[in-house]
């Protein structure tokens, strides 16, 4: 009915109690419940949804198609497409996310910078600058 496009699978998990130091890379969908210390990213080459759940924590930059974040995270968080922040969500970084689905309670401590397009369809409809006739005589 809305033409979604279907989310990945996640087909990986770092379980609760689990540590990582070094950078992260995964695929298709990856739920985080432990914690990490280095960058987390989703593969560009393909869709990608990372959830960062309640009992996670991150120390470094996050970077995936969608992101669903109900835990820590101490970096810059980049959503290619979607970011969604959970109520106990906390953010201590720049978030930059195309959508944003924001619950009461999630906390960012930084800047929220939106990914503008430019459509040629908006470019189209821009109206002129309106003059006023006031000053011509």
């Amino acid at each position: 009915m809305f033409h979604r496009k279907k989310q990945p699978p996640i087909k990986s998990l770092v379980a609760q109690g689990c540590e990582i130091q070094g950078d992260f890379t995964f695929a298709e969908g990856l739920r985080l419940d432990g914690s990490l210390q280095g960058n987390l990213m989703g593969q560009a080459d393909q869709p990608s949804i990372l959830v960062i759940s309640e009992s996670a924590v991150v120390a470094g930059s996050v970077l995936a198609d969608h992101v669903i974040i109900n835990g820590k995270v101490d970096g810059p968080v980049h959503a290619r497409h979607m970011l969604e922040l959970q109520p106990k969500a906390r953010i201590t970084g720049d978030v930059t996310y195309k959508l944003l689905e924001m619950h009461q309670g999630a906390l960012v401590s930084g800047k929220l910078c939106p990914i503008v397009e430019a459509s040629p369809v908006a470019q189209a409809d821009e109206k002129p600058t309106l003059k006023l006739a006031a000053n011509n005589q």
